[in-house]
């Protein structure tokens, strides 16, 4: 039987309201985290607030997808419920939106585990705007040619690939670096007290997982839009949750005291100055 799309929006919506919960109970955490450490620098300011508008977003995908539920639904059933409408849009809008958010807070960690050199991070950043400007692009177009169509056009379907194709990208270029910093450091510091093999390992076990997330649903998406399968409305939709869920996993986890983020960070200062790295270095990722 083949998938309709009135079906996999509707499987998407309800797989992404299950996500939005598992979102929202984990942000309330990491506040109540957050509250009860007042005196932690583990975590720079630039990050939480990212997460936080991240949620806001995520929210707010969440509450137009909703109303669009409540509202065709309502007036004329399944049939024609994957069609776009207004609030679809907006829904389509914040997707990318949240996703560039996302690969910010990625390309904020990358800069800093490199030391803060800006160069390091210059083709993310531009792949990054580079894939949310076709989005808006695809769009546009999209609404000015055929704005209740489920699906994008054949014409359409090479800029649409390419607005979640470069987001990718991005996140396979800022994650390699990442890990590619702390492996290779910790190889040229190995009499580092902070530094041993075991934490090395974890270090670079939390960054690959904190972009995995991404990696997968991108990818996922990337081959369904390419192939245009209808599956695509479903993983869509709960992609724009996962932006939100793994930065907040990262802050929770460094809240607890027990991610490894310390040893990024001390990673990073240790090559910098080319000094022993001190044990009570703070993380600031």
């Amino acid at each position: 039987m083949q998938l309709s799309n009135d079906l996999a929006a509707l499987i998407g919506f309800a797989c992404e309201a299950v996500l939005w919960g598992i979102n929202v109970t984990l942000f309330f955490v990491s506040l109540a985290i957050l509250r009860h450490r007042p005196l932690s620098d583990n975590i720079n300011n630039p990050v939480i607030y990212l997460n936080c508008v991240i949620f806001l977003c995520c929210t707010t995908h969440f509450a137009l997808e909703f109303n669009h539920f409540y509202t065709i639904l309502n007036d004329t059933g399944v049939a024609g419920f994957a069609n776009e409408t207004s609030s679809l849009v907006g829904a389509d809008f914040f997707i990318s939106f949240t996703d560039l958010l996302g690969d910010f807070v990625l390309i904020y960690r990358c800069w800093m585990i490199w030391g803060k050199n800006y160069y390091i991070i210059v083709l993310p950043f531009l792949t990054s705007i580079g894939g949310f400007a076709c989005i808006i692009a695809t769009l546009d177009i999209l609404l000015a040619t055929n704005p209740n169509s489920p699906t994008p056009p054949p014409a359409l379907v090479p800029l649409g690939l390419a607005a979640y194709t470069l987001p990718l990208c991005t996140n396979v270029m800022v994650t390699s670096l990442i890990v590619y910093r702390i492996w290779y450091t910790s190889r040229t510091i190995p009499d580092s007290p902070q530094i041993g093999q075991g934490a090395t390992r974890h270090a670079m076990m939390l960054i690959i997982e904190s972009g995995a997330l991404y990696l997968l649903f991108q990818l996922v998406f990337v081959v369904l839009v390419a192939i245009s399968n209808a599956a695509e409305a479903i993983v869509a939709v709960m992609a724009v949750q996962i932006y939100g869920i793994a930065p907040t996993l990262i802050i929770i986890r460094v809240g607890l005291g027990i991610s490894s983020e310390n040893t990024s960070q001390t990673v990073a200062s240790t090559a910098s100055s080319g000094l022993p790295a001190v044990h009570k270095t703070p993380v600031n990722q």
